[in-house]
């Protein structure tokens, strides 16, 4: 949303002010917008390959989305897993084995069904706690190994971002190249009246002009929430690691629970007393 609004406020600090002075006819050349299009598109298929191009693309549409990352989704993962534990401190580790096998027709995990619903987050969730029921973990080498797949995970994440910030740097330089077109083409018309040579030359500058705009003013901003979605994204994993690390280490639910609580962002993190109050209202539903 915060997007689309930042978008309109660039076109009307640039086309809509210009508009105040000058023919917004100017800016209309078609030619140097097929080609800055056509630099664009072949840039960015030419230096990616197609698993990173349908990634940025999802990732498009999820940066035009409100985040579901929000207090209430940080809840309901914590008061998942303290449910988890929980069950597993009166009934034992092989009482989970159903659910962490069949999460999508757990009872337990059925009563969050936005969780469930990521499959990411449930694969990595179920992957750690179906190795506690198997036992004799250590816990130094599954923190290890959470690492480096949080560091697999994270690095995918990114890489939409990345791609997008590394068009954005280009598209100045495409203006460039069209502009230098334009000129090619002004200078084999150097006989014609002034006045088509000045539309000729405004024409070839308007290439320019787009490469600028567009990079600074589009695909920079939406590189840009890009990479803070996908950061933002990786919160979750964090949380669960901590929590069953916790458990692992021999902590009560509620005290794990706690060791995840404390690696989220400030502004989503639920309150000491909010989690307290919430798990304690769910306790027997």
């Amino acid at each position: 949303m915060f997007l689309l609004i930042g978008y309109i406020i660039v076109l009307a600090a640039s086309v809509g002010t210009y508009a105040i002075h000058g023919s917004l006819l100017a800016l209309w050349v078609p030619a140097e917008y097929l080609a800055i299009i056509g630099l664009t598109i072949g840039s960015f298929v030419g230096s990616n390959d197609i698993r990173v191009i349908k990634a940025s693309f999802r990732a498009t549409l999820q940066a035009l989305k409100r985040s579901k990352f929000n207090t209430a989704y940080y809840v309901d993962v914590l008061a998942l897993l303290y449910e988890i534990l929980t069950k597993v401190r009166k009934e034992g580790l092989m009482s989970i084995e159903s659910d962490v096998d069949n999460p999508q027709t757990s009872p337990l995990f059925s009563k969050y069904p936005e969780i469930v619903g990521d499959h990411h987050v449930i694969e990595f969730m179920t992957d750690y706690l179906r190795m506690m029921v198997g036992g004799n973990l250590n816990t130094v080498e599954i923190e290890s190994l959470m690492d480096v797949e949080l560091e697999t995970h994270h690095h995918e994440a990114a890489e939409p971002g990345h791609a997008m910030a590394k068009l954005a740097d280009a598209l100045p330089a495409f203006g460039i190249v069209v502009a230098v077109m334009g000129v090619v083409n002004v200078m084999g018309s150097v006989g014609e009246p002034p006045p088509i040579l000045g539309k000729m030359i405004g024409g070839a500058l308007v290439g320019t002009f787009l490469g600028v705009l567009i990079s600074y003013g589009f695909i920079g901003p939406l590189a840009t929430l890009m990479s803070q979605k996908a950061h933002e994204g990786g919160t979750v994993f964090k949380c669960i690691k901590q929590v069953l690390l916790a458990s692992m280490s021999g902590y009560a639910p509620q005290v794990a629970v706690e060791f995840g609580r404390k690696t989220l962002d400030s502004h989503a993190r639920p309150s000491f007393t909010e989690l307290e109050d919430e798990l304690k209202a769910r306790r027997g539903r």
